[in-house]
């Protein structure tokens, strides 16, 4: 099994350090960079032969803050899937940041159990969304405006395959799995998973969940 490699930014030491000895016992995990804010983390991931898996990201830090964090991240390691942890529960606060392009969001008092998982989730289906989180992406969306944009017409450009990928993929089922589902390559689900965040705009699968559920093209009590 391959050793997950982990960065922590956090401005909180005690928090930092617990955290990151929690994840050391963890099997198949690793914490290769500890980091007190975004522009140290930056500074690490500059200057280290190997980029860790996943990066568990702080929103409130001195100097950056997650929020650019994240964005920077995003565009100069799109490879490193990133999870926010916070004790922010505004749903604004969560659909901005999957938007952007973070993988999952868990808060502060998540149980350690719930960590593990969410780090070899994002890992092995590239986002992770606990029952909290999903409802809080609902509720926003249904919030969000009335007004049609063009946004709103990009659902029928998608073809009837790749909605139903898109299902699947908001099920969290791996690219394997949707390959061995519907008999097909793993290279053509991986196809047409490129045309769904072409066409939609969405920078991973997590944003798919968020424009999956905007649209009404999946149930989203089935991704609780």
């Amino acid at each position: 099994m391959k050793t997950i490699e982990i960065a922590i930014a956090d401005d909180q030491l005690l928090f930092r350090k617990g955290m990151a000895s929690l994840l050391n016992t963890f099997e198949g995990f690793k914490v290769t960079i500890e980091a007190e804010n975004g522009r140290e983390l930056l500074v690490a991931l500059k200057t280290i032969t190997n980029q860790p898996d996943v990066i568990l990201l702080d929103l409130s830090m001195p100097e950056l803050n997650g929020i650019e964090t994240a964005k920077i991240l995003h565009a100069d390691f799109p490879q490193i899937k990133v999870l926010i942890l916070s004790v922010f529960s505004e749903d604004k606060f969560i659909t901005h940041l999957v938007e952007i392009g973070v993988n999952g969001y868990l808060f502060k008092n998540a149980d350690p159990a719930e960590v593990e998982k969410a780090i070899r989730q994002v890992v092995e289906k590239d986002f992770y969304f606990n029952d909290d989180v999903l409802n809080a992406i609902k509720k926003r969306m249904a919030k969000k405006r009335s007004k049609l944009t063009m946004l709103d017409y990009i659902p029928s450009t998608l073809t009837s395959r790749e909605i139903e990928i898109m299902d699947l993929i908001c099920q969290q089922f791996t690219t394997t799995e949707i390959a061995d589902k519907l008999c097909i390559s793993v290279r053509t689900v991986d196809g047409h998973r490129n045309n769904l965040l072409e066409k939609t705009g969405v920078r991973n699968s997590a944003g798919l969940v968020i424009f999956a559920i905007k649209h009404n093209l999946i149930n989203p009590i089935a991704l609780l």
